[in-house]
């Protein structure tokens, strides 16, 4: 099998073009793909290993990059993370400095990225998956996936 990484560039390149702009971002992707980043990262640290390497055996080349980059598999406890609030620090850790002006000191602006984030990741991922993903999510965050898997 050729790897063809010009492809995965422009495919990328284009996924980063129509998020920026679903999220409100106008051409900024740099800011879209911080914010992809930061909320593909806390979602790593929160689910099993094993759900991770399902869910991203169903991502597109591009966004496993994106997923796999700085992780390692390392024996550690996942993080118990119980509230949307406790997540969305999270991921505003995982964006660092950038944060605060990615975030806009806004908990709802917060999540509305991350609600259109998992609203885009369902053309990738099944319904299945998500479902699996959730399940394993405490109650607090089930609705974080919930509402946006069943379209």
């Amino acid at each position: 099998m050729a790897l063809n990484f010009n492809q995965y560039a422009t495919e990328g390149n284009t996924f980063l073009k129509e998020y920026a702009k679903e999220m409100n971002l106008g051409d900024n992707r740099e800011k879209a793909g911080r914010i992809l980043a930061s909320i593909l990262h806390a979602l790593r640290d929160i689910i099993s290993t094993e759900e991770s390497l399902q869910f991203l055996a169903q991502l597109p080349m591009f966004l496993k990059g994106v997923y796999v980059n700085g992780w390692t598999l390392r024996k550690k406890k996942k993080l118990k993370i119980k509230h949307m609030a406790d997540f969305i620090d999270l991921v505003r850790k995982h964006d660092g400095p950038a944060a605060i002006n990615d975030f806009e000191y806004s908990d709802e602006v917060a999540e509305q990225y991350i609600d259109t984030t998992f609203i885009y990741l369902r053309k990738y991922i099944s319904l299945g998956e998500l479902e699996d993903i959730r399940d394993g999510l405490p109650k607090d965050l089930k609705n974080m996936i919930y509402s946006n898997i069943m379209f």
